[in-house]
């Protein structure tokens, strides 16, 4: 039978770490008062963990003390890493080891502000601590952003008082189980509360550690929509790549990456581009991976994820990974990053199913409420065409056949170019399937290497991805 954990209270929790006389450290908040430290002051015992409790509130003291940041910006991470490792730093340099034998130092720190007096801007923040395993061990870190969807103040603070216990009595009872304290940060809070859109450990603790699995684990358990991590796999916060940028998206199961995804990207790209003349500083290009796409056959296999985005990433492109199985929940996730142009580009066969009229059900305004958010304005969608493996028919926006009762509202769409045909194709990929390339990896069928762009062919046979095994080779005797 599993182990069913008893989940504590942010009191309970506050008071167990006040009782363990060898976890000593300092709390700093910023932007929403001191709500976490306010747990560990009322639980008792406080005196034995708590080495500072402050709040540079003031812009010119907070400078004073931390330094000064680009562009005068409060809330980011990087404001937060200087908290933590500043208050870390003075706890070593006043704090005797030879007279506090056995203590394990921690700084906990957030930067945040909360909902405006307007209610036009909900707020976010910073959280993170920096916290030692063993007490002659080297530093950790857990950095995580959150969203408040809270529409009180006093509310965001509380939330925010919780998550921060949560995440310190996690880092000191879980750090040798990040999914488990993953899980654990929103004990006693309700996900429709708060979201947690961004990850990340590091130090030796979490040496193992891959952080795209922890931000999958984020959109798995429902603590955000979607996640984005870039090239190298590091972690990346949505405003800060999707910014007041252009958009141009492709979405796929990428298993493996074939020549018709990149003929696609490529060719769409350009288009888009060309079409509202988009630079490419001013463009972000994302490769979407759905939740719904990881669980096709059935629960997510983090290896087969792992492989997935490790080839993407060798070709140099930002990965995006969220749960929406529709299409215009993308763009609606978008719409409030950036006010730019947005591209799609995907096969008809992906575009038969934005007009399937079963898959709004769940909207109170169906179809028309969806194509209001997916067609919004600047966007575009750049079709790829399909060739039937059977009949060998190209289809194109030209020819695509929609439901009867749809087909005046596509012919609207078509009209004013809010779907246009990708012409500029390559018609030798139009036979090339990834599940045939699959089946070929799989057993071992040569000629798969020349339908996925050069080196993913060698990186799939190096790693043994997608099952593919070394054939054997029968050794001769003499």
């Amino acid at each position: 039978m599993p182990v069913i954990h008893q989940k504590l209270t942010p009191k309970q929790k506050a008071l167990e770490i006040n009782l363990d006389q060898n976890i000593y450290g300092t709390f700093a908040e910023i932007g929403a008062g001191q709500e976490t430290v306010r747990y560990f002051f009322r639980a008792g015992g406080a005196s034995q963990t708590i080495a500072k409790a402050m709040s540079a509130y003031d812009k010119d003291f907070s400078d004073a003390v931390y330094g000064k940041e680009a562009r005068n910006r409060y809330v980011t991470q990087n404001r937060l890493r200087k908290m933590l490792r500043y208050e870390v730093s003075l706890i070593e340099e006043r704090v005797s080891r030879e007279t506090c034998p056995h203590r394990k130092f921690f700084s906990y720190a957030n930067t945040v502000t909360t909902i405006n007096f307007d209610k036009t801007m909900k707020g976010h923040g910073w959280v993170g601590i920096r916290f030692q395993c063993d007490e002659k061990e080297d530093y950790n870190e857990i950095v995580l952003h959150v969203k408040f969807n809270e529409n009180d103040a006093t509310l965001q603070q509380e939330t925010l008082g919780s998550l921060g216990v949560n995440l310190i009595y996690g880092a000191f009872n879980y750090s040798d189980n990040p999914r488990r304290m993953i899980n654990s940060l929103l004990d006693d809070i309700s996900k429709d509360n708060i979201e947690i859109d961004m990850i990340d450990f590091s130090g030796p603790a979490f040496s193992y550690v891959d952080n795209r699995l922890m931000s999958l684990q984020l959109v798995k358990n429902g603590m955000t929509d979607a996640v984005i991590f870039n090239s190298e796999g590091n972690n990346m916060l949505p405003a800060d790549i999707l910014y007041k940028k252009n958009i141009f998206a492709v979405r796929g199961s990428f298993r493996p990456v074939t020549l018709v995804n990149i003929d696609m990207f490529e060719k769409g790209l350009k288009m888009f581009k060309n079409d509202w003349g988009c630079s490419e500083d001013e463009t972000e290009v994302l490769f979407e991976i759905t939740i719904a796409n990881l669980r096709a056959a059935g629960d997510i296999d983090e290896r087969d994820f792992l492989d997935r985005v490790d080839v993407l990433g060798k070709l140099g492109y930002t990965v995006i990974i969220s749960n929406f199985s529709e299409y215009y929940r993308l763009i609606d996730y978008f719409a409030p990053y950036t006010n730019g142009k947005i591209g799609v580009a995907m096969g008809v066969n992906n575009m038969l199913d934005v007009f399937d009229e079963n898959y709004y059900e769940n909207l109170s305004g169906g179809i028309l409420e969806a194509f209001g958010k997916f067609f919004r304005k600047g966007m575009r969608v750049y079709l790829y065409p399909y060739k039937d493996p059977e009949t060998h028919q190209l289809l194109t926006a030209n020819n695509l056949k929609v439901n009867d009762s749809l087909k005046e509202l596509y012919k609207y769409f078509k009209l004013n170019k809010r779907i246009v045909d990708i012409e500029d194709f390559n018609p030798d990929y139009s036979e090339i399937y990834s599940r045939i390339i699959l089946d070929k990896i799989a057993n071992h069928i040569p000629g798969w290497e020349q339908e996925v762009p050069e080196g993913v062919a060698d990186l799939i046979k190096e790693r043994g991805m997608f099952g593919y095994k070394e054939e054997l080779k029968l050794k001769e005797f003499s």
